[in-house]
């Protein structure tokens, strides 16, 4: 008989398109279900969270209901865990969006705004918007089912500047070299929006699958 398939909780505190992001998961043949209980989030079998907005209010929400407590249980427990947005920058140890806020300090770095000129000086018209290439490296286990190179949708003012170069699997060009995507263990997180990036997104969610079953 066939194994039903995983069961993805994509968090929901009230910020960012959470129902695309179910759909596109279904898509993927993955089971996803939109919670806002923290105990669904620890018994899921991979954990989804989206986010587009303010970085202070995002980590409010989530502290305010408990859902970052059992993001981070369930990273414990070993579920493979995937950011989208301000689900990746939420990671790192703090931005300095609408003054400066305590993130989740999973990994080692800081979420900043992007200057107002890029490397050769000129304007750079902020925020990042639209379709962007971003290149792969590394051997983390969800590079295996992606190509070397891809075009992702991107919608963002502020980025993340990790402290080690190691974490960086993925990068994009925008007033210089920009992280697109971070990874370590089971934590893989993006800048863009696969939600919003067509066949490229439906490969990377394709690839999420793929991952979270091997983990099962």
């Amino acid at each position: 008989m066939p194994t039903a398939p995983p069961v993805i909780a994509v968090v929901d505190y009230g910020f960012g398109n959470v129902r695309s992001v179910a759909k596109a998961l279904a898509r993927s043949g993955l089971a996803p279900e939109v919670v806002g209980d923290p105990a669904a989030v620890r018994r899921a079998d991979g954990v989804v969270l989206p986010g587009v907005g303010n970085f202070a209010d995002a980590a409010a929400s989530l502290r305010e209901k408990g859902l970052d407590d059992a993001v981070r249980e369930a990273l414990s427990a070993g579920r493979p865990y995937l950011g989208l947005c301000l689900g990746l920058q939420l990671l790192f140890e703090d931005s300095d969006e609408h003054g400066q806020t305590p993130g989740w300090g999973i990994l080692p770095g800081v979420v900043r705004r992007f200057p107002a000129r890029d490397a050769a000086g000129a304007p750079l018209r902020v925020p990042h918007i639209g379709w962007n290439q971003v290149r792969f490296r590394g051997d983390h286990p969800m590079l295996s089912g992606l190509p070397e190179e891809d075009c992702y949708y991107f919608v963002h003012a502020y980025r993340a500047v990790p402290a080690r170069d190691d974490l960086v699997v993925g990068v994009a060009d925008y007033g210089g070299e920009l992280a697109a995507a971070v990874a370590r263990e089971r934590v893989f997180a993006v800048q863009f929006h696969p939600e919003k990036s067509q066949m490229s997104g439906k490969r990377l969610l394709d690839a999420y699958a793929g991952w979270v079953e091997q983990c099962r």
